[in-house]
């Protein structure tokens, strides 16, 4: 079984804002796999169990904010014993351009707290990653503009990069072997 994760905060204030990009990915993740989420107040989540590639999947958003996150994917972890090999956490990252993909299967936070939170829960930094670009406009406080919604063409640039997300973690999932994902799709 896999976990995947996407990362962004709780209530229609935070809609298709920046920061929120890892629920969009996980909305499309939904949508394809035709499922719904539910509110598990246990698991501190939005999820859903579902199939991809004949593999069992739970998608989560936490609903913790953001800073919190790690309370939720260990909650979520623990209680359907998945390994955190098996976990794949989706986040924006402002260091890199609007919509561009990078997978990594272990490393820092980059500053992203949420993903930070979820390392120091694990106390571990051997937990895949999915990052996709906000960019960053430096003319913006940084908490300003990751709660910044997106406009209606960087939505679009959005979509692109999420069908390419879908087509990658089909391919973890059958081939469970995320060394190959990093290679082809970064």
């Amino acid at each position: 079984m896999k976990l995947i994760v996407g990362l962004g905060n709780p209530g229609r204030e935070y809609v298709q804002t920046r920061h929120n990009v890892g629920f969009m990915m996980i909305d499309k993740l939904a949508y394809e796999t035709k499922t719904e989420f539910k509110v598990n107040e246990k698991l501190k989540s939005a999820l859903v169990k579902t199939k991809i590639e004949n593999e069992d999947v739970i998608l989560a958003k936490p609903l913790t904010y953001m800073n919190l996150s790690g309370e939720a994917v260990v909650a979520i972890s623990n209680f359907y014993k998945i390994e955190t090999k098996d976990i794949l956490v989706i986040s924006d990252d402002i260091a890199l351009p609007l919509g561009k993909i990078r997978f990594r299967n272990q490393g820092t936070h980059g500053g992203q707290k949420g993903l930070k939170h979820i390392l120091e829960q694990f106390k571990t930094n051997d937990i895949k990653r999915l990052r996709i670009g906000i960019d960053f406009d430096p003319k913006y406080d940084k908490a300003d503009y990751v709660l910044s919604r997106f406009t209606k063409n960087e939505i679009d640039q959005l979509m692109m990069s999420f069908d390419t997300c879908y087509v990658a973690i089909k391919e973890w999932i059958s081939t469970d072997n995320f060394n190959i994902i990093m290679s082809k799709y970064n």
